[in-house]
């Protein structure tokens, strides 16, 4: 059974602490708190700078016995970080999990991870191939998906929906188009062209 009292106990460190280190875990709802939403900001000096990445936590029963369950919800270009899924490839999401550790400082090796890719031991080979034969091309795909996905100044959905609309999509069509594809303009017009 996870330890309620414990996760609490991390949540309101998290926010005691969110000025310096910007990283914050809420629950996703009151009435659970095995499912959490985590916000880390993209590390200073990387392609991420600037960018706010939501990660989507679910508590096993065994927390803190076992590690979260961690993945990116905000889409990003990263070796060790699923393109399509958001699931993220750190050792101590899995075998080097102690229950020391906290939600906290999960936070911070993931974060951490994002300043220093692994493209040894790849989640996306697609990136990780990218990442080692053409560098330049990695970091300006992964600003770009920042960019994109990662910064509240983007361009927000409504925005993009009356865009579409003008294009002479109906508006229903052209949000559910800009959804499944997770905001990406571009492979909405796609999408619904081809459909």
């Amino acid at each position: 059974m996870v330890d309620f009292a414990r996760v609490q106990k991390e949540l309101q460190e998290c926010s005691r602490d969110i000025e310096r280190s910007g990283i914050k875990v809420v629950p996703k709802s009151d009435a659970n708190l095995a499912c959490l939403l985590g916000t880390i900001p993209g590390p200073i000096g990387t392609p991420y700078e600037g960018g706010t990445f939501q990660i989507d936590i679910s508590l096993p029963d065994a927390y803190p016995f076992e590690p979260p369950k961690m993945q990116f919800t905000t889409k990003v270009w990263h070796p060790n970080i699923s393109s399509q899924s958001g699931a993220i490839c750190l050792d101590i999401l899995k075998d080097q999990w102690s229950p020391a550790l906290t939600l906290k400082t999960a936070l911070l090796s993931v974060q951490a991870l994002l300043s220093a890719p692994q493209p040894d031991d790849p989640q996306d080979a697609v990136v990780a191939q990218q990442y080692l034969r053409d560098y330049q091309t990695f970091v300006g795909t992964a600003r770009y998906w920042t960019e994109s996905f990662a910064k509240s100044s983007s361009i927000g959905i409504d925005e993009k929906v009356k865009r579409l609309v003008e294009m002479g999509f109906p508006e229903g069509r052209a949000r559910s188009a800009l959804e499944t594809v997770g905001g990406d303009e571009n492979l909405a017009l796609e999408t619904l062209c081809s459909g």
